[in-house]
């Protein structure tokens, strides 16, 4: 390649990060139907610097909390589909929501188009320091000599958290108090003020908590212990079910938004989660990038919606 080939090329290089947003005409809203804190908040504020590097919009971050994620993923639903307002969301609020309602104001299934699921990160089941155990056969004791005694936070009734500890206790033959809050930040702010004392939550969220020794944590779900807390078992390795839950992160829109708008978000997700200090940083957090795109991430979701409607059903869950 000879010397104006490559100043021609370096000349073209700047202006591929505008192109990749050039049908954006205004900034795009990065909906999490959570309150600050949990972990899609903290995802949708670590990729939003670099979604506005690449789509030439600024990207803003907007919290809609309410009705178990409900609210948020309504409000995205019944937007306009030009790809201007995407849905950041743990995605078993949509998988299980058609089980624990009889009618939605939203059909997940035909409302939203799938863009890109994002990341997993595997649930830390953790304690209050308060709690008289350090592993999962001291706590498992402790919750059957004390039946009903301990209160298990959960990000809302019928979440994937709140599904995964009910499976789980119920596996132990233990009574535990289900506690629902709003979103997986007031539930770990309930656990570290001590005003419950069990969390299965986002390893994302909470495992600053257990650096810290805010939290003592038990064991972990995934397919195998975290490089920060290697002392802390898998699921499968207690014998426990429930072991490929956590929480898995992804980006929907508008269910008639245009597959080429579609395929530029999902383009521009793959690039930001690719970037170095993103995916550091989604290391540090103990989140695994998973990058599927629209049509694999589509027949993943109707798989995990039939799953976890069967964990609904035997648990006779219901909202309302």
């Amino acid at each position: 390649m000879n010397r104006r080939h490559i100043l021609a090329l370096a000349a073209a290089a700047p202006l591929a990060t505008p192109a990749l947003g050039q049908n954006f005409t205004h900034p795009l809203r990065l909906v999490v139907p959570f309150a600050p804190g949990g972990t899609s908040d903290i995802l949708a504020r670590i990729l939003a610097p670099e979604l506005t590097r690449l789509l030439g919009q600024n990207v803003v971050v907007e919290n809609r909390s309410g009705a178990a994620g409900n609210l948020g993923a309504q409000l995205v639903a019944q937007s306009a589909p030009d790809g201007h307002t995407m849905l950041l969301i743990d995605t078993g609020v949509l998988a299980t929501a058609p089980s624990l309602y009889s009618r939605l104001p939203f059909d997940p299934s035909k409302d939203l188009a799938t863009v890109n699921l994002l990341i997993y990160a595997p649930y830390i089941l953790a304690v209050h320091p308060s709690v008289p155990a350090r592993n999962a056969a001291e706590l498992i004791a402790y919750a059957k000599a004390n039946p009903g005694k301990l209160n298990v936070a959960n990000s809302g009734v019928g979440a994937a958290n709140h599904l995964t500890s009910l499976v789980l206790a119920a596996h132990w033959g233990a009574e535990v108090t289900q506690v629902p809050y709003r979103g997986g930040a007031a539930a770990l702010a309930a656990v570290t003020g001590g005003e419950a004392q069990i969390i299965v939550n986002g390893a994302t969220a909470t495992a600053p908590f257990v650096k810290d020794g805010r939290l003592r944590g038990i064991a972990v779900s995934g397919p195998h212990r975290l490089a920060d807390f290697p002392d802390l078992p898998t699921f499968s390795q207690l014998g426990w079910p429930a072991s490929d839950s956590g929480t898995f992160q992804g980006v929907l829109v508008p269910g008639a938004t245009p597959a080429p708008v579609v395929a530029r978000l999902d383009e521009a997700f793959r690039t930001a989660l690719a970037v170095p200090d993103v995916a550091r940083r989604m290391a540090e957090l103990g989140a695994e990038v998973r990058a599927m795109g629209p049509a694999p991430f589509r027949s993943w979701l109707a798989a995990e919606t039939e799953s976890w409607g069967q964990v609904v059903r035997a648990n006779n869950v219901k909202l309302d």
